[in-house]
């Protein structure tokens, strides 16, 4: 609840700043505008996301680097739609990798294994149960 309060206020404050600056024509035209780009991400999200993929499968980003940035994106496009100039700075920059990254770490944070009781403590490093098997068909015994 109060990170909600402090988001209010500071996009409060940054609107009745930005909008006294630059007056009531431009403030609207801004609120359209970036409503416009936001749904212009929106429906080319699916392009981002491919060539996220791509990078993901050649290797190039690890599989949390691309749910991080797919989330980043949508955020930041959703973010845009919403009028006010501080979601409208903060959607543009989550569309960057480097700040997108922080926000998304921030956000969605890593996910941890969870830690069973009982279940892992059975089953330290080195030693298993579990028996490895490799089972060899030769010829002779087809008969």
């Amino acid at each position: 609840m109060i990170y909600f309060l402090v988001y209010l206020f500071v996009e409060i404050f940054v609107s009745v700043e930005i909008s006294a600056a630059i007056g009531p024509f431009w403030t609207f035209m801004e609120v359209i505008g970036s409503a416009v780009a936001g749904l212009l991400l929106l429906t080319n999200f699916r392009y981002t996301f491919a060539e996220n993929m791509r990078a993901m499968m050649n290797g190039e980003i690890t599989p949390e680097s691309f749910q991080n940035q797919n989330m980043a994106a949508l955020l930041g496009a959703i973010l845009l739609i919403v009028p006010g100039f501080f979601t409208d700075i903060v959607g543009l920059l989550l569309q960057f990798g480097l700040f997108s990254g922080f926000v998304a770490r921030r956000l969605f944070g890593k996910s941890r294994p969870v830690r069973r009781e009982g279940v892992d403590d059975e089953f330290k490093e080195g030693e298993c149960d579990v028996i490895d098997v490799e089972i060899v068909d030769h010829p002779d015994h087809r008969k």
